[in-house]
């Protein structure tokens, strides 16, 4: 609860620290030493990324292209690696191929569903027209392309793209965090959903509750590939250390076999908790660049808001802290519902329309839901400590980490380092030592590569 005599609307969803130290009993903590992850990386350097990128377009096909034609570029709302350069690559190298390329956003409800707020999220990536080489077109306006077979389920796209010669989705493929599949989250998931605008998101969440996206995404892909000009996807894939490994040209008869492959080795690559069963993990923040539900599934091994689909098996996590939103998230606290406690300053950053239009478009308003607030990081950690049974100081496993998507050095309690001596994948950075507390705030900074 703040204290500085200001009045704040979300004073009353946060308990004090003594009140919270009082009904726990104020217990000793574990300390913390740091541990590093031992990854062997090939990431292609970063002056050869536009190349690499050039190389990709190279490898399709632009036959029935028109000469002096448009090509349609699109575009996400992730922090992937390199976006900028990426994509400009790809500008030129269509460009010198005798097209008109413009970039349309492709990121389905995100940016506030606005046209404006989705170019001011291109624009906070880096992906700008004067960097990039090209127009960029944002509307939320969609057109009917089709509508599915078996369920006549209406089939929509970005006008702008639907209007040009050519289309080139230009996306990471990567593990989804809202269901298993042989394809999840890449080029055929932008377009069925990215693409879609907020109402093909919509629609795809809806009809995912009964359908699954394991099998609407491809038959949407389908129909989308036999409907519009696309001419192939540029597929990016990311190693541990969240730095561009593999820039791929992937014709549209690869959508979906090439992607298959594409996620077995983004899975491969993908950071990772390294222990598979925690008693308490804190992460220091959460967003939307961090991952589509603030914290990725995949690495906490928890999928609260799914309705038909089942959680990762590992990790077991037994409580999550979480302190804070990122700033590139604008507030939306997608996610937060996985967390078991999380600190005052999310409540104060979240926007909750923004977050609430996401719950929606996505049908997975569970993972919106409000975890119990804290004013202080002693008191989090206190609070999910305190409601696992039995804490042994010498035996609990607690983890701190940056976010999900950045593990490679992390704070760890006394039980991990010692395991950590033993693993030829973990190195000892630092011995532990008591936390230390400013105001009852964690002293140490976040842990980032």
């Amino acid at each position: 609860m703040h204290t500085d005599g200001d009045e704040n609307p979300t004073d009353w969803l946060s308990v004090p620290e003594d009140v919270i130290l009082e009904a726990c009993g104020n217990p000793p903590l574990p300390e913390l030493g740091v541990i590093e992850q031992l990854w062997e990386t090939e990431p292609i350097p970063e002056a050869e990324v536009p190349e690499a990128a050039a190389s990709a377009v190279a490898a399709l096909s632009f036959a029935d292209v028109p000469d002096g034609g448009e090509v349609a570029l699109g575009v996400g709302s992730r922090g992937i690696a390199n976006i900028p350069e990426i994509v400009a690559g790809v500008v030129d190298a269509v460009s010198e191929a005798g097209y008109e390329p413009f970039v349309f956003p492709a990121m389905g409800s995100h940016g506030g569903a606005t046209g404006e707020g989705q170019r001011e999220m291109l624009n906070e990536l880096g992906v700008t027209e004067a960097r990039i080489g090209c127009e960029i077109r944002s509307s939320m306006e969609v057109v009917e392309v089709g509508r599915t077979p078996d369920r006549d389920v209406p089939v929509v796209a970005d006008a702008n793209a639907a209007g040009a010669d050519a289309i080139v989705p230009i996306n990471r493929v990567k593990p989804h965090t809202d269901f298993d599949g042989e394809v999840e989250s890449g080029l055929s998931k932008m377009l069925v959903i990215g693409m879609g605008k907020q109402r093909g998101a919509q629609i795809a969440h809806k009809w995912a509750v009964d359908w699954s996206f394991r099998r609407m995404i491809p038959e949407i892909t389908e129909q989308l590939l036999d409907s519009l000009p696309i001419v192939g996807g540029v597929a990016i894939v990311e190693d541990q250390h969240d730095d561009t490994t593999l820039v791929e040209g992937v014709p549209p008869s690869g959508f979906l076999d090439r992607e298959r492959e594409l996620l077995e080795t983004a899975y491969e690559l993908m950071p990772k908790l390294p222990f598979e069963e925690l008693d308490l993990v804190v992460f220091d923040r959460q967003g939307k660049e961090i991952s589509g539900q603030g914290m990725d599934t995949n690495v906490i091994g928890r999928r609260p808001f799914s309705i038909n689909e089942p959680a990762p098996e590992k990790p077991n996590v037994k409580r999550i802290y979480t302190r804070g939103l990122t700033d590139k998230t604008h507030g939306n606290a997608m996610g937060v519902g996985s967390a078991d406690v999380i600190h005052e300053d999310i409540v104060a950053e979240l926007d909750a329309g923004t977050t609430l239009i996401n719950a929606l478009t996505a049908s997975t308003i569970r993972g919106v839901k409000l975890p119990p607030v804290v004013e202080t990081d002693r008191a989090g950690v206190v609070a999910a400590l305190s409601t696992i049974g039995v804490v042994d100081l010498d035996t609990v496993r607690v983890v701190r980490a940056a976010d999900t998507m950045h593990l490679h050095r992390l704070y760890a309690s006394p039980a991990l380092v010692e395991e950590a001596r033993d693993r030829d994948d973990l190195r000892v950075v630092e011995e532990p030592s008591a936390i230390a507390f400013e105001d009852g705030q964690f002293a140490a900074p976040s842990l980032r590569d």
